[in-house]
């Protein structure tokens, strides 16, 4: 490089750097810090160039230097925090950015990232009095309402969470996050149409915007549109947090006919979108000379043999040679399902008779009425929260005369069967369900299943088993709206949430429920 001054070389690098010339401007940077290691402003600008470059370690070596240098430079500290959030580092990166907020405590950035990242850390209370700071410093900021109105929602502040949303995209009207998330609380406060509206501004906004599609699909599909619903739920592939689809070398199927052909159906999301969809194997298998289902192992030697399906196979094993595939869940568009045209020939999925026969001989001589109880789904599912109970909630059920109630819970809160609900008589025999097959044997031993939304719902009801699903005020859209029965499982009967949280009243209606049952099956079956 010629000869020039640091003013001039750091002129060329600042040029380098605004014009997007990354790697020029960090060969500048280094050739300054070789005759100058502590001139702060080259190293300021280097960490700037290596954060851009994705070259973390590097950039948060500059900003230690620099902080090192001059504990009170506020962007050092902040930009070290981004640093350390984009590499997962959520403790690391509050402490920088408390750095910042303690070297400038009027620094409103620093206060809306950090509200951020305790949000994201689960220290939801702290994240809200970080947030609110950086409201008043900057009430014209549409991203600290935006975040706040996050935290709120995760504390159940629903109110404060909407209000804090409709700011802004008063302040914003282009936001698409806040009038996606605003669509999110109309939807679970029973505001569909005002959700749909929000959804459609997002999309309107920007069209690839896959989130908002994806819940307006929800919001379509429990309303009970179904057609437009289907043809939004096709962005699922796009939304962050959702299993991506293998990529397969064979085509796509489109529902065109390949009769000397074979379609693979490959399973997604939980078991019981397995269990729920499947039924459309006979209808794939009407279109084509075989059917092959690649599903999950909990559900293999359940779904083996099922009617229309040749071969089942893990999503761990070789896959066989197939003309076309398709996700289970793309089926209902691929038919044009409508709420009329449900595939409901149930049973369409059958206990093993080996299994049914083992289980009878387990629990012959049991008192009757026989009832299966679930209380709660996969932790990892996102609207957990919503929908799962501890058993403790149901403890009601216990002082019901002649009921005898059987575990079906798996996973964690399998666990809470040890104590159940005093005067429940529960029968946990979980340990010995193997897979889903077991469990289908237990179940067709059983005269009622009773369940929040979780696969054993899908299980019972696939088998023709009359099952009792508990759903929350805002359910999962194959649940539709206003309404006790389910057009895909004629044998389920629906207990609602009338207002947002209440199990009380469901359970109510539940035992209420279950003593007239009872009454009207002494014996059960």
């Amino acid at each position: 490089m010629p000869q020039v001054t640091l003013e001039q070389a750091m002129h060329v690098a600042a040029t380098h750097h605004s014009a997007g010339r990354l790697a020029e401007a960090e060969a500048v940077c280094v050739h300054i810090l070789s005759s100058w290691p502590n001139n702060m402003e080259a190293l300021y600008l280097l960490g700037s160039v290596w954060q851009g470059q994705n070259k973390l370690n590097q950039a948060i070596a500059c900003y230690q230097r620099l902080t090192a240098l001059r504990p009170d430079l506020a962007a050092a500290h902040f930009n070290m925090g981004n640093a350390w959030k984009d590499k997962g580092r959520l403790d690391r990166a509050i402490a920088c950015y408390q750095g910042a907020i303690a070297a400038d405590p009027r620094y409103r950035e620093a206060h809306v990232n950090l509200g951020i990242a305790l949000h994201q850390s689960g220290q939801i209370d702290s994240s809200i009095a970080c947030l609110q700071r950086a409201v008043e410093l900057n009430p014209q900021s549409a991203e600290a309402h935006f975040n706040l109105g996050k935290a709120c929602a995760s504390n159940a502040d629903f109110d404060r969470a909407m209000a804090c949303y409709r700011l802004a995209v008063q302040l914003n009207p282009n936001y698409v996050e806040a009038h996606n998330n605003l669509g999110v609380l109309l939807a679970e406060q029973g505001h569909p149409q005002q959700a749909v509206e929000c959804y459609r501004t997002a999309i309107a906004i920007n069209p690839e915007f896959a989130g908002a599609h994806y819940n307006l699909a929800h919001v379509l599909l429990r309303g009970g549109d179904l057609a437009q619903g289907w043809e939004q739920y096709q962005w699922r592939w796009k939304c962050p947090g959702l299993e991506a689809p293998r990529v397969l070398s064979r085509p796509a199927w489109d529902g065109s006919d390949l009769p000397d052909g074979t379609i693979l159906l490959t399973s997604e999301q939980g078991l019981g979108d397995t269990i729920q969809f499947i039924r459309y194997a006979p209808l794939v298998a009407a279109r084509c000379r075989r059917v092959v289902l690649q599903c999950q192992e909990e559900l293999l030697p359940l779904l083996d043999g099922t009617e229309g399906i040749a071969q089942v196979v893990r999503h761990s094993d070789a896959l066989p040679e197939f003309d076309a595939h398709c996700p289970l869940l793309n089926l209902p568009g691929i038919f044009s399902t409508t709420i009329q045209s449900i595939p409901s020939h149930i049973p369409y999925v059958h206990a093993h008779r080996e299994r049914i026969e083992a289980w009878s001989g387990r629990i012959d001589g049991q008192t009757r009425p026989r009832i299966g109880l679930a209380w709660a789904g996969r932790p990892e599912n996102r609207n957990d929260r919503h929908r799962s109970l501890p058993l403790s909630a149901l403890a009601a059920l216990g002082q019901i005369s002649g009921a005898v109630f059987y575990s079906l819970q798996k996973g964690p809160a399998s666990q809470q069967a040890a104590s159940p609900p005093t005067g429940m008589r529960l029968i946990d025999l979980t340990g010995e369900l193997n897979d889903f097959a077991d469990t289908a044997g237990l179940i067709a031993n059983l005269d009622l299943v009773i369940s929040v939304d979780t696969a054993v719902v899908h299980l019972a009801g696939a088998m023709g088993r009359p099952v009792w699903t508990l759903l929350p005020f805002c359910p999962d859209w194959r649940w539709l709206l206003d309404r006790n029965d389910s057009p895909w499982y004629p044998t389920m009967r629906l207990f609602r949430q009338a207002t947002i949280g209440d199990w009380t009243g469901v359970i109510e209606q539940v035992v209420d429920a279950l003593r007239q049952w009872i009454g009207e099956h002494p014996a059960g079956r």
